[in-house]
């Protein structure tokens, strides 16, 4: 209650995670439309596609993952990293380890990165409901699906601690608007794979 009498409730301010979810809404709806028309899940094919696609964006932000300025703002942020599942998943069915190429460029420092990795842990959080689809064609956390598996602490309780540290971090301005810079681009970035698979799929 105000201290004027007025019972009106007051919204708690915008985390800086909601604030860029609700800025990306609309480039991850995208993202999640496109690659359900790939049908990933309907067959081994489609779904080696799919996953050469994580290897390329897994493999790209990595860097990220390993960056020791970044591990010091978010402690143990090197065991995130799904690449190392990825490429046991591409062992596991004996695909072809896609060439990796970068359509756009990928930042080499500043708040860019955390934009990216917001992407790249979200879509693990997103992933539950891939894992179950992955079933219909015989692969699961031990085999094949690997990297859409939850973490060992539960998908959920990772994922918050995550928030937590990003929400924690003191940034400017600038490193803010830095930060809804790399999610945007790493959504355009994964909408750029997509669309090239589809021409090499036509």
């Amino acid at each position: 209650m105000n201290l004027d009498g007025d019972t009106t409730e007051v919204s708690p301010a915008e985390t800086r995670l909601q604030k860029l979810k609700r800025m990306t809404t609309s480039d991850h709806q995208h993202i999640d439309d496109m690659v359900m028309a790939m049908a990933p899940f309907e067959n081994r094919g489609n779904y080696a596609r799919f996953l050469g696609l994580q290897y390329v964006f897994h493999r790209l932000v990595k860097p990220f993952y390993t960056a020791d300025d970044l591990n010091a703002l978010i402690p143990e942020l090197s065991q995130r990293s799904r690449f190392a599942s990825v490429c046991a998943d591409i062992a596991d069915l004996q695909c072809t380890v896609p060439e990796v190429q970068t359509p756009i460029a990928l930042p080499e420092a500043g708040m860019e990165r955390l934009g990216w990795l917001y992407v790249c842990e979200g879509s693990s959080l997103g992933a539950a409901f891939l894992l179950k689809a992955a079933t219909n064609i015989g692969l699961d956390a031990g085999f094949g699906a690997r990297h859409l598996a939850g973490h060992e602490d539960g998908r959920g309780k990772h994922w918050r601690e995550f928030v937590d540290q990003v929400n924690g971090l003191a940034l400017s301005e600038q490193q803010e608007q830095e930060v809804i810079h790399g999610a945007i681009a790493a959504f355009d970035f994964f909408r750029i794979l997509l669309i090239e698979d589809q021409k090499l799929a036509a």
